[in-house]
C-alpha cells in the first residue's frame, strides 16, 4: 500500500528568493534546529542550472506509538536527498537506512503575484506486513509536522 501526502508552503517572496533560500545550508540547519534534531548533516552542490541536497538528520523517537519504536529504535536517522534539475522543481527521495520504507516525491516552486507556493507531493511506501499502512500514516502526520516547521523557518527566513 501506499499513502499520499500533498502539502503547499506559501511564501510571500518571488520564486528566486525562495530557490536561494531552499539553496543555503544555513537555512536548512535552521529548520532542524526548529525540529530540535540531535544531529544533522547538510550538503549542497550546485550542479548545472540545479542543484543536489542531502540533510541527513538524527531525531529522537520520542512520542511515537509502541508499535513504531521496535522498529526504529529510540533515535530515527533521516536522509532527504533532493535533486533539483532547474531552481523551479525537484525529485525529493526520503528514507531511513536499514529500515523498510521510503518517500518519493517532488517539490515545484510556482510564483504568482508575488508570491511563491512550495509545492510538495510525496508517496509514502512501509513495506512491513500488518502494520506498514499504520507507519505510513505516522510517518505522513510526521512529515507534514516537519513541512509546516520548514514553512515557519522560511516565512521568518524571508522576512529579515
Amino acid at each position: 500500500m501506499t499513502k499520499k501526502l500533498a502539502h503547499d508552503l506559501t511564501y510571500d517572496a518571488p520564486a528566486d528568493a525562495v530557490a536561494a533560500m531552499l539553496a543555503d545550508p544555513a537555512f536548512r540547519e535552521e529548520v532542524c534546529d526548529y525540529q530540535r534534531v540531535l544531529r544533522r548533516s547538510v550538503t549542497i552542490e550546485r550542479t548545472g542550472s540545479g542543484m543536489e541536497v542531502v540533510v541527513d538528520q538524527v531525531q529522537e523517537a520520542r512520542g511515537l506509538p509502541s508499535f513504531a519504536t521496535k522498529i526504529v529504535g529510540d533515535e530515527i536517522n533521516i536522509v532527504q536527498r533532493e535533486t533539483w534539475t532547474s531552481m523551479d522543481g525537484a525529485d525529493i527521495h526520503v528514507v531511513i537506512p536499514g529500515k523498510p520504507g521510503e518517500m518519493k516525491g517532488t517539490g515545484t516552486l510556482v510564483e504568482a503575484a508575488g508570491a511563491t507556493t512550495h509545492e510538495v507531493r510525496f508517496d509514502i511506501r512501509v513495506g512491513i506486513p500488518l502494520v506498514g499502512a499504520k507507519i505510513e500514516g505516522l510517518v505522513a502526520d510526521m512529515l507534514l509536522k516537519a513541512l509546516k516547521a520548514e514553512n515557519k523557518v522560511g516565512r521568518d527566513y524571508l522576512s529579515r
